[in-house]
């Protein structure tokens, strides 16, 4: 467990210097650390101006939506569960682009968590049966059936607006880092880190439904209350990244099996904080690569974590019907 935890953390320092060292103009470490320092050079210029703020984001980003995935994985005990495959992400982004085009100015988080929590309750509205427990199978599909017709929506909306305007939109939607400043890595931190405390204060309660509702149930724990609360923040979670990048696909999925193969960790507690390293690497690394793997061209970095995610959709639904989990 510490040689994986040693890994995941190298992986993860490794891809934020890289990710401030490469790009158009490369820029050694010894000018990113004088840089850091002097604020004076070529890697002050990199680090406070140009790739910093972007890194930074990525980090946060990726953090979150290993969070969230994490969180629903282990609520739901199924690895298939995540926000964009339940249909939270694509809500949230179709409530900023809806706010777009109708002029609305709402601050990007709360619209992003209303869109969010509206397709959380058209998933519930749509998969409740009275009297009937719901199969997880069938809320991701379900999620799915949500997920598309929120992005159909917002494509519809985008045709709406200005050329430019709808360009910009277009890019967002397909989760992007590009020009971040200061001020939204901040706001995406400051908000990542309130909803960490309030997750933290959930931990018990995650790690009581583990061990079955009956038992839960037996040792105190409101489960009904504390399920919907642990869906809540994963929503929460989920909106907040998106409200900074837009509704980057497969993070949420790919981050919790990451961080637990490779730090092997058993306890929620220690499961979320792998998920989060390994989410924030993801990100990092993959926005990395759409930006520097053609020269010339910056990618969105929801176009690189596709195709990273889209091969690993596909083994782990192999993966389940082997297991008779499909």
């Amino acid at each position: 467990m510490r040689s994986g935890t040693i890994a995941l953390s190298v992986m993860l320092i490794a891809g934020i210097v890289a990710a401030l060292a490469i790009g158009d103009v490369m820029v050694s470490p010894a000018d990113l650390w004088r840089g850091l320092w002097t604020r004076e050079g070529p890697g002050a210029l990199t680090l406070w101006v140009i790739r910093g703020p972007r890194v930074v984001t990525a980090i946060a980003v990726g953090a979150l939506l290993g969070l969230s995935g994490a969180l629903l994985q282990s609520l739901l005990r199924n690895p298939l569960a995540s926000p964009d495959l339940l249909g939270f992400n694509p809500g949230a982004g179709l409530a900023i682009i809806a706010a777009t085009s109708f002029g609305i100015a709402w601050p990007a988080p709360l619209l992003a968590a209303g869109g969010g929590i509206a397709a959380a309750v058209v998933l519930v509205a749509l998969t409740w049966r009275p009297g009937h427990s719901t199969s997880t199978l069938t809320l991701i599909l379900v999620g799915l059936g949500v997920g598309f017709t929120a992005a159909a929506l917002s494509s519809f909306l985008i045709l709406a607006l200005p050329a430019s305007q709808a360009l910009e939109a277009q890019r967002w939607l397909s989760g992007s880092l590009a020009a971040r400043s200061w001020a939204q890595a901040g706001q995406v931190w400051a908000l990542g880190a309130v909803l960490a405390v309030i997750l933290a204060t959930q931990v018990r309660s995650l790690k009581l439904m583990e061990l079955g509702e009956d038992l839960a149930a037996g040792l105190g724990l409101r489960v009904e209350r504390a399920r919907w609360g642990l869906v809540m923040m994963a929503v929460l979670l989920a909106a907040a990244a998106v409200a900074a990048a837009g509704p980057v696909p497969f993070i949420a999925l790919m981050a919790a099996p990451l961080g637990a193969a490779l730090t092997g960790a058993r306890t929620p507690a220690a499961r979320l904080l792998a998920a989060a390293a390994a989410g924030a690497a993801i990100c990092v690394l993959a926005d990395l690569v759409a930006r520097a793997a053609i020269p010339g061209v910056q990618l969105p970095v929801g176009v690189m974590t596709g195709i990273l995610g889209a091969p690993y959709l596909l083994w782990r639904l192999s993966r389940e019907m082997e297991r008779g989990g499909l």
